[in-house]
């Protein structure tokens, strides 16, 4: 069969860069001095190219001449040593080091780099052993603004591993963390989070030291250009810098002589000045003395409380705790740096999928795909491309190894969609063993009267009607006239074998009896929708009619759902049955429910049960559901309590959905709930779905995550999928990979589509193994590996303590980070914090997870939301869920062309009070104004000139003719189009002004700030995490 397959053409990217554009990183001014002199680290033959946007990206590898376990490229080093003090220690907050700072460093060696070295030798460089700093090695106070030419016009130097650190400071006494406020959750090994950390590679521990409350004050310098080194013009040590940064004129002696790491050891004689508090800023932060923080003067944001009781005083009292400066937030790694820097790089060519095992684009990059023999990354992406060889590497590792696969996802215009392959009454060809179906990992051997399968190496003969002649490479001549044979996604029309049943129409019955189910007619339930369009129309009108003077309170849900099945069995379909329901089923009928909600359990071990459904009946009538093919969508409209997580276990068994509308108003609420209705009706669907995952030996799918059911180990049964499901899939060795062949998957999914035609939708994926740990830090998709962690943690509060989850949770990511640092970096001090390139906001990412409403909820979160929110977050994409817990914020301040603005972290520090601000969460959208907005930018928005005109309860935006007003309103139909719900701007809350009372739901989604409901800053959990990681590594 000829489909007109163009040949693809070769990978204009050959093997892919690894990782993401790496900023020079320098520390803050406040920084403490050393007792020693500088660490440079072993010299490298490494030299980075001059890549794009002035940053030192993952250019080539080193020799393995190169000693041992150098810091990786790809690795972000951040010290967090203690300074030289003649105080006894006091409390510490965290009980950990001093503040980290961000640098550079060379890359791994490994035994299989993922991809050759560029075609230029690198220089050899020049190591340094003291003294001044060299000039590619100068400090750059935090306080200057950037400067200086653009990156791309910075020259460049040698890139010696020049990896500062300080020596550890001795641990500080045991105390309790976080008195009167909610710590970082501390890991625990008491129940099994996400696989694989089964075993793991450290010895246990107990608690971590307590610390007197504080928040944890890294010092990192902001990942942008900088400009010329001055003197510091407060007393103290000014910043030290580490790694390859741009050339620079050399410092005066003066300044030379008070770097950090120059100064000899001794007291601190005088705390440095202090810079004056800004509006919206934090308190600063009390300097470390001998490795311990010191008892912060004055009351701390979110952090107040006495002096820990039992803490020891050494001779007269406790040291004196100086003033410090305050930490700058840009300098730690940016969410918003990555994801420019990922656009930048990788927007501008089409992506191939030729390569095995090469990383895709983010998910918030804007890129086209080229199919070559791998799964689009709409389809498929991993947690890591570069799987380990062994059981015991992966374990080692805690690296989850897992899949997001979104079976029927929606193609932009300019990719194609997956062909239709027809082999006849024949059916697909299959290997007679594993039973995979023909793709393009299959060898076809002995002149191509034969194939091996590349799933399990059985040997199958090639049916007479499918031969061709091999060419001179092996592959057969036709392979780019078939799909099966030259791309990774395609479909098959599925034959007789196949076929269960046709496509079922909508219905409605009534039945007066709702203990005793039956089906009041046999037939005359199907009509054609378009000879019966105004009889329906008619009908929808005469409802609200046929029921407003009803007394009745007490309603009935469950046989509501029979009544539909029942009428789908006797039409002998599947189909799709819409429920709206409003409250709590208590009448008596199957299916009664009691309102069990109680928020005394929350935070308790009995919490759990609040997760879990009421009974089986439900799970019961949901097996029935996916049997004959009913999906069943829910819309709640809910006043008060209705046990979400009772009603949803329907329409998350059978593939639906549920939608939520919390005090419904029908002059507010209409539009949402229409578009969701609309977009539910018209988007693509199948029905009758069964999906099986099959892989290479060496590796299983074990576990399944999503909206399905399954009756066995290995199918996963969906009444109906549609083009927004995703499933997620876990894989665990049974037996050792090889390095040479990979590790290969392929999702088949059988349904019916919405024509009645029964196919077969076949993703393969490829992807490469390591023997290395640093190949598989190198590879790994940090938005993936979020996306199964929290589902797989959401899942867990089923049966686990929340409080459990979450530490076990900061324990896998502690043990990731860990082993990474114990494994793939070169030794340097335990203070110095090293975060592997591609995970470098592996930390910013569990944290919002941890803080979110299901993990952390707030006093004004319900039972109902929560249960909702886990629901909905088990089938999201990563395009999803990355936009979930980490929303974005755009400022609206220019909006010239057809781009956006850059946006901005997620912290109040980012608001400015003269903005104007458009916050996006996935389900919701928000305005937010500032008290001194501009005048024009108001006009333009809203057609009022003054902050106090503007009516924080308007429900949509005016429609005002001017180039701002239609390009806002564009971007905001934009975001709507990109989500699978839509997103109203929130009644009441569409127009956040400053100070408002609203205001603080708004700030509850700025997740760079601590939250009211305790969960602790980026920054706070950033310093949390490497004391976890050193009581992993001591």
């Amino acid at each position: 069969m000829n489909v007109n397959q163009q040949p693809p053409m070769a990978s204009p990217y050959g093997q892919p860069q690894p990782g993401y554009g790496q900023p020079n990183y320098a520390p803050l001014g406040g920084g403490y001095p050393g007792p020693y002199g500088p660490y440079n680290g072993p010299a490298t033959a490494y030299q980075p190219g001059a890549p794009p946007q002035g940053y030192c990206t993952y250019a080539s590898f080193p020799s393995k001449a190169v000693a041992a376990n150098p810091v990786s490229a790809l690795s972000s080093p951040l010290d967090l040593a203690p300074p030289p003090s003649s105080q006894p220690p006091i409390s510490a907050a965290y009980s950990a080091a001093a503040p980290p700072s961000y640098t550079q460093a060379p890359p791994p060696v490994s035994g299989s780099p993922s991809q050759p070295p560029p075609p230029s030798e690198p220089a050899a460089p020049q190591p340094y052993y003291g003294g001044p700093p060299p000039s590619h090695q100068q400090p750059f106070p935090s306080s200057s603004p950037y400067s200086g030419p653009p990156p791309s016009s910075q020259p460049r130097a040698p890139a010696v591993s020049q990896q500062q650190s300080f020596p550890p400071g001795p641990p500080p006494p045991a105390q309790q963390p976080f008195p009167n406020s909610a710590p970082p959750p501390v890991s625990r090994a008491s129940y099994s989070g996400p696989p694989p950390p089964i075993q793991h590679s450290f010895p246990p521990r107990g608690h971590p030291p307590s610390s007197q409350p504080g928040p944890f004050p890294p010092t990192f310098a902001p990942p942008a250009q900088y400009p010329a080194p001055q003197p510091p013009s407060q007393p103290g040590p000014p910043p030290f810098h580490s790694g390859p940064p741009s050339q620079g004129p050399m410092p005066p002696p003066s300044m030379s002589q008070q770097q950090a790491n120059h100064l000899p050891p001794g007291p601190i004689q005088q705390p440095p000045m202090q810079q004056p508090p800004q509006p919206g800023m934090q308190g600063g932060y009390p300097p470390q003395q001998n490795g311990a923080f010191g008892q912060p003067v004055g009351p701390q944001t979110g952090y107040a409380g006495p002096q820990y009781p039992g803490q020891q005083n050494y001779g007269a009292g406790p040291a004196p705790a100086p003033a410090q400066k305050r930490l700058d937030p840009d300098s730690i790694p940016s969410p918003i740096q990555v994801i420019e820097d990922d656009r930048a790089n990788k927007s501008s060519e089409p992506f191939t999928t030729g390569v095995k095992g090469q990383t895709p684009p983010l998910v918030t990059t804007n890129f086209q795909v080229k199919d070559q023999g791998n799964a689009s990354p709409r389809f498929i992406r991993c947690t890591a491309y570069n799987m380990p060889c062994t059981a015991d590497m992966a374990k080692q590792s805690q690296v989850p190894l897992a899949a997001v696969i979104k079976p029927l996802a929606v193609l932009p215009p300019d990719e194609t969609l997956p062909y239709i392959v027809d082999h006849g009454e024949a059916g697909p060809i299959r290997c007679n063993r594993c039973k995979a179906y023909m793709c393009p990992y299959m060898q076809f051997i002995e002149g191509g009267r034969r194939f091996q399968c590349g799933f399990c190496s059985c040997v199958t003969e090639v049916p007479p009607h499918y031969f061709q002649h091999l060419d001179h490479t092996g592959k057969r001549v036709d392979c780019y006239d078939r799909p099966e044979l030259s791309l990774g996604s395609y479909e098959f029309v599925a034959t007789v074998d196949y076929c269960k049943s046709s496509l079922a129409q909508p219905q409605m019955m009534v039945v007066s009896d709702v203990s005793d189910m039956f089906l009041p007619l046999l037939d005359g339930f199907l009509v054609n929708v378009n000879d019966s369009r105004m009889v329906i129309e008619s009908l929808l009108d005469q409802i609200p009619e046929m029921f407003e003077d009803t007394r009745e309170t007490e309603t009935v849900f469950g046989p509501v759902i029979q009544a539909g099945l029942e009428a789908l069995k006797a039409a002998d379909c599947a189909g799709k049955l819409f429920v709206f329901h409003s409250s709590l089923p208590i009448a008596e009928a199957p299916g009664k429910l009691k309102n069990r909600e109680d928020k005394k359990l929350v935070g308790t071990d009995k919490e759990k049960s609040l997760f879990q459904p009421q009974s089986g009946f439900y799970s019961n009538l949901s097996k029935e559901c996916v049997a004959q093919g009913c999906c069943v969508d829910l819309f709640l409209f809910p006043n008060q309590y209705v046990d979400v997580a009772t009603l949803g276990v329907v329409p998350v068994s059978t593939g639906g959905s549920v939608y939520k509308y919390t005090y419904f108003q029908a002059e507010t609420d209409r539009k949402q709930f229409l578009n969701d209705l609309r977009r539910d009706v018209q988007k693509p669907m199948g029905f009758d779905a069964v999906m099986r995952v099959r892989t290479s030996t060496g590796i299983r799918a074990t576990d399944f995550f999503g909206s399905f059911f399954m009756s066995n180990t290995t199918d996963v049964e969906l009444a109906g999928l549609d083009c927004d499901k995703t499933v997620t899939v876990e894989f665990r060795h049974d037996d050792k990979l090889s390095e040479d062949t990979g590790a290969l998957m392929q999702c088949a999914v059988l349904y019916t589509s919405c024509s009645g035609q029964r196919r077969l939708r076949v993703h393969n994926m490829a992807v490469n193994c390591c023997s290395q740990l640093a190949d598989l830090y190198r590879n790994c998709e940090t938005d993936t590996i979020i996306n199964f962690i929290s589902k797989y943690a959401y899942r867990s509060i089923l049966n686990t303590p929340t409080k459990t989850v979450r530490d076990t949770m900061v324990n896998q990511c502690a043990q990731i980070l860990a082993c990474y640092r114990k494994n793939c970096a070169s030794p340097s001090s335990a203070g110095q914090l090293i975060l592997p390139e591609c995970m470098k906001l592996l930390p910013v990412y569990l944290n919002c997870v941890l803080k979110s409403d299901v993990l952390q909820p707030g006093a004004d979160i319900s039972l109902d939301d929560r249960a909702y929110l886990r629901q909905l977050l088990s089938c999201m994409d990563v395009s999803e869920s990355h936009i979930f817990f980490y929303p974005r914020l755009l400022p609206l301040v220019k909006l010239d062309g057809g781009s956006l603005p850059m946006a901005v972290r997620n912290s109040e520090e980012r608001l400015s009070k003269g903005g104007v601000y458009l916050l996006e969460t996935g389900l919701h959208l928000f305005l937010w104004v500032g008290a001194n907005a501009q005048q024009e930018l108001l006009s333009n928005i809203f057609g009022t000139p003054t902050f106090s005109q503007i009516d924080p309860n308007m429900t949509s935006l005016p429609e005002l003719d001017n180039p701002f007003s239609q390009r806002l309103r564009e971007i905001i139909d934009s975001f709507r189009s990109q989500r699978s719900r839509y997103m109203k701007l929130e009644y009441k809350l569409m127009v956040v002004k400053q100070e408002d009372k609203a205001e603080l739901i708004f700030k509850h989604y700025l997740c760079e700030d601590k939250s009211v409901s305790g969960g602790a800053s980026y920054v706070d959990f950033l310093c949390h995490m490497h004391k976890e990681i050193r009581q992993l590594l001591s």
